[in-house]
């Protein structure tokens, strides 16, 4: 299956900062790259009387120790300059051998 893993993907994790003024924020740092297997499918979804469009993605990735330590908060994925939320971590059955990522599209606030 390793030729599958065609698409570049970066993992992101939300971290706790503090500036040089004292000020806390969160921030997102690179937490890992990796290649992966994109599979993409959209969605409908209906809010009120507007249809809003939902991309989601599943991200296969091999399996390892960084990516057994996700979790469907406090991380995201970059891929091809878009962010994707995490909506769940399947561990494929605990085989050690690959992981899917569901994601969807980030909605950013303009």
């Amino acid at each position: 299956m390793i030729d599958k893993l065609n698409e570049r993907i970066t993992i992101q994790q939300s971290k706790h900062m503090t500036d040089k003024v004292g000020n806390h924020r969160n921030a997102w740092v690179d937490y890992y790259t990796c290649f992966a297997y994109a599979s993409t499918f959209e969605a409908q979804e209906d809010e009120g009387e507007v249809t809003a469009e939902q991309k989601s993605v599943v991200f296969t990735v091999r399996w390892c120790s960084e990516v057994n330590k996700l979790t469907s908060t406090g991380f995201r994925v970059l891929f091809r300059g878009e962010l994707y939320d995490i909506t769940s971590v399947d561990p494929m059955n605990y085989n050690k051998k690959t992981t899917k990522l569901h994601c969807r599209l980030e909605r950013r606030q303009r």
